[in-house]
């Protein structure tokens, strides 16, 4: 038996309790891990509350990224010791998750845990983290250098946010955070921002070209707020989008990537080959700095995850949190 998180559906309410589990329970793949630490996302946050239809399946253990060492394997790519890392891939949503002491997963989902790095530190990092490097490697790629000028983070108080704003100081960008609260602008400084700026700057009227502001921009809002960056990007800058928080439409032009050659990178953490995956687990464990473990990550028990879920979803947690499982 193990102890596990478990969502069920009662009158189309979403029920979430602690229980213990047998292992026979878990689903049929090739891979089980004993899970020391889950983290808390935003995804996480409407599957436990039941506010968004993210569920595909009931009943749902969730935790959509977990750490934890291998227990057993019929693939030969892991055997029982080895410390592998999961994020994204469905897990949460429509396959048990990591808010339990062990999962059963396939292979492919996993990565060997990053030299360097800790289970912990895994974790404080996350999904949110390893999209946050993602979207950096697109803008190094596009052929950003920090004297192109300044990068724009929006959503710099949340997970991928906060994550981009230490990773692109620690390269040498000058970085503005965009963020609606305004109580979160010391730690946007301690990580590394070099000014602040209020969301609502970026919800002004929408011209298909606007001023040249940003040499380039991690967005993860969307919508308006993706179309307003675009339009103020420089000549042969770039943008690496990766959320959808602010829906899924986007009110632009061509304009920006003709007359401009503007670059829209889009950045998914699940749609990523393993290289790519190993490539940025590897530099996260060499360009976060380790003041942001202390920074912008908050430790929780399994038992406190339900409270945590809905404080996420009324705004009220900033950066990483983590729930140690076992």
């Amino acid at each position: 038996m193990f102890k596990a998180l478990l969502l069920e559906q009662q009158d189309k309410q979403t029920i979430a309790t602690i229980t213990q589990l047998d292992e026979s329970q878990l689903p049929a793949e090739n891979v089980t891990v004993a899970v020391k630490y889950s983290s808390l996302n935003y995804k996480d946050g409407l599957a436990i509350t039941g506010k968004g239809k993210i569920v595909r399946q009931w009943p749902m253990v969730p935790g959509i990224d977990f750490v934890g060492t291998v227990l057993d394997s019929t693939d030969q790519r892991y055997k029982a010791g080895d410390e592998v890392v999961l994020t994204g891939w469905g897990v949460g949503e429509g396959h048990w998750g990591g808010m339990a002491e062990k999962a059963r997963v396939k292979a492919d989902w996993l990565v060997p845990l990053a030299a360097g790095l800790t289970p912990l530190q895994s974790m404080q990092i996350g999904t949110a983290g390893l999209t946050a490097m993602l979207c950096v490697m697109a803008l190094e790629e596009a052929g950003l250098t920090p004297e192109q000028g300044e990068i724009l983070v929006t959503g710099a108080s949340g997970g991928v946010g906060s994550v981009a704003v230490a990773l692109l100081a620690a390269l040498g960008f000058s970085v503005v955070a965009a963020t609606g609260r305004e109580a979160n602008h010391d730690l946007l400084l301690k990580l590394g921002a070099s000014r602040i700026i209020s969301r609502d700057e970026l919800l002004t009227p929408i011209r298909a070209l606007d001023k040249q502001v940003w040499a380039g921009a991690v967005d993860t809002v969307g919508s308006a707020v993706l179309a307003k960056i675009l339009s103020q990007v420089n000549y042969n800058g770039a943008v690496a989008a990766c959320g959808l928080a602010g829906g899924f439409d986007l009110p632009t032009t061509v304009m920006p990537f003709i007359l401009r050659n503007v670059r829209l990178q889009g950045v998914d953490s699940v749609m990523c080959p393993f290289a790519r995956r190993q490539q940025a687990w590897q530099r996260l464990a060499q360009l976060l700095p380790t003041s942001f473990y202390d920074l912008a990550c908050e430790e929780i028990s399994l038992e406190e995850a339900p409270a945590a879920a809905d404080k996420i979803m009324n705004g009220k947690i900033t950066g990483r949190v983590v729930i140690k499982v076992a």
